[in-house]
């Protein structure tokens, strides 16, 4: 049986694309009630369209995460619109650049920590103490595959992806006693924009495919799913630890 959501809020950042539109999506069909955030608005009543559609409830909450006044606006809108509580924190919002370390500028380089890092902590920071108290909370912070291996030319994006993991367990470690389950999902290479430059690329994605020995790229429902476990009853004693999906890239 497919866990039930049913009576929970849950916030999701970039969820106008991607992995953060389908696990918004998986969230709302589990029966959460979803907040929706990322800086595209218009993407963002896209996908609550389509889960109003199919009976769900959806709000839109457009923001910039790396944004502390707009995280604090976020916080206040969801208490207006959806009730002073979260069950639930996706925090899926990331940039990838991917160049020589030699290259990069330092606006580039924060702009990377910023949204993949120091987003997750602005979010964490304003909604935790909404989930304490209640005995029972979920944040799921995106990880990547580049939290364990990497390659040529992410060393923010490894970077990132990798205090962000060290970050996961700590705040698990943190949030223990109140109930609150703190973990990383680390995709590998899923068939979403950001995987653009290496899907489009023939000679790239014939050698990413050849590492993957699955032999094909992850799907955003693959990910969704496992986002709607970790978020369940069921999955209470699973916490800071990161479920790598990468069709058994990081096992060679």
């Amino acid at each position: 049986m497919a866990p039930s959501l049913h009576g929970k809020t849950a916030l999701v950042t970039g969820a106008s694309k991607g992995l953060g539109r389908a696990m918004a999506l998986a969230l709302a069909q589990a029966g959460a009630a979803v907040a929706l955030v990322s800086r595209d608005e218009a993407r963002l009543n896209e996908v609550a369209q389509q889960i109003r559609d199919g009976g769900g409830r959806a709000e839109v909450m457009p923001a910039d995460v790396t944004g502390e006044a707009q995280v604090a606006r976020v916080g206040e809108d969801l208490a207006t619109r959806m009730g002073d509580r979260l069950d639930i924190l996706i925090n899926n919002a990331g940039v990838n650049l991917r160049k020589p370390v030699t290259d990069f500028t330092l606006a580039e380089w924060n702009h990377v920590l910023d949204t993949n890092l120091t987003g997750a902590f602005l979010l964490c920071r304003e909604f935790v103490p909404r989930m304490k108290g209640r005995g029972y909370g979920r944040i799921i912070n995106m990880t990547s595959m580049m939290a364990h291996i990497s390659l040529p030319g992410r060393t923010a994006y490894s970077a990132s992806k990798s205090a962000l993991l060290g970050f996961t367990r700590a705040l698990a470690l943190e949030l223990a006693g109140d109930r609150i389950t703190v973990n990383g999902i680390s995709p590998g290479v899923c068939d979403i924009e950001i995987n653009a430059p290496l899907m489009q690329n023939p000679e790239l994605r014939a050698s990413f495919l050849a590492r993957t020995p699955v032999g094909r790229w992850g799907m955003p429902s693959e990910i969704a799913a496992a986002a709607v476990y970790l978020c369940s009853e069921e999955a209470g004693f699973i916490t800071g630890t990161d479920l790598v999906i990468d069709g058994g890239w990081t096992a060679q």
